[in-house]
């Protein structure tokens, strides 16, 4: 049952020790007893985008529901977050699953239908501008600002779990391109 090593298996201190001798071993049969570095390297890659796609489409079912997302839970102070700026339009707080040294998450507060860009309407264009504005601020305050990058992920097809609108602001590490 268990052929491949899982993702979160590997995916911390499990993949240093599994670095050092070079293989992991699997217990089915159909498989060699030892998976190379390299391929167990895109095994993981390759289930983690699995994953995060599976993800994607399950949260895209209520994305117009208006039930409270996560952002909206974290707004109203329900979950806490790791706060690196706030005024009163705009909240941005680190990524708790980052994916460089620097990553932190601006949303809007108030979600105001805007789910994701690609639902944007001309009445949210100020909101936009001050998302923007405000990962500009971010990116001072990290010491990123000669070198971040920002994201939106819209819909599932570009993996967006929450659909709340919000930016990344990626840095701190040399990015490389193209991003995906």
């Amino acid at each position: 049952m268990a052929a491949i090593p899982s993702f979160s298996l590997l995916r911390n201190s499990a993949a240093t020790t599994a670095r050092a001798f070079g293989a992991v071993r699997t217990y089915n049969h159909n498989f060699p007893k030892f998976i190379p570095f390299q391929t167990r390297r895109s095994y993981c890659h390759i289930n983690a985008i699995n994953n995060e796609e599976a993800a994607a489409k399950i949260a895209a079912v209520d994305a117009d529901s208006g039930a409270p997302t996560i952002f909206d839970k974290i707004i109203a102070k329900e979950i806490p977050a790791s706060v690196v700026y706030e005024d009163d339009k705009v909240l941005a707080f680190r990524d708790v699953n980052p994916q460089a040294p620097v990553h932190i998450l601006v949303i809007p507060k108030l979600r105001d239908g805007l789910t994701q860009l690609g639902k944007a309407e001309p009445r949210q264009v100020e909101i936009l501008g001050q998302l923007l504005y405000a990962a500009k601020i971010v990116a001072e305050k990290e010491g990123i600002v000669d070198g971040f990058r920002v994201v939106i992920n819209n819909g599932p097809n570009a993996c967006q779990s929450v659909y709340h609108l919000h930016l990344h602001v990626l840095g701190g590490r040399q990015l490389k391109w193209p991003p995906g």
